[in-house]
């Protein structure tokens, strides 16, 4: 199984250590729980202070090279990691 990369750290490790945000083509952007969504993933790290880095970096709109809606962003926070 291929590596990931977390957007926000860095960190490389298998798809299970972390929490893919998915961009489907009509240009949705979701949290991913599956890891099964079809379109262009975004990983992050199941950890708060990776959240909050890809928050203030702005790291999944540069992934995506989209703007990601602020709920995605809530909705990460609102997983109690």
């Amino acid at each position: 199984m291929p590596d990931r990369r977390c957007a926000a750290c860095g960190k490389v490790s298998g798809k299970e250590e972390f929490i893919r945000i998915a961009r489907t083509k009509d240009g949705a952007i979701r949290i991913d729980m599956t890891g099964k969504a079809p379109g262009r993933g975004a990983y992050l790290c199941r950890d708060s202070a990776c959240i909050e880095k890809a928050v203030k970096k702005q790291s999944l709109n540069r992934s995506f090279h989209a703007a990601v809606p602020e709920e995605i962003y809530d909705g990460l926070g609102n997983l109690g990691i």
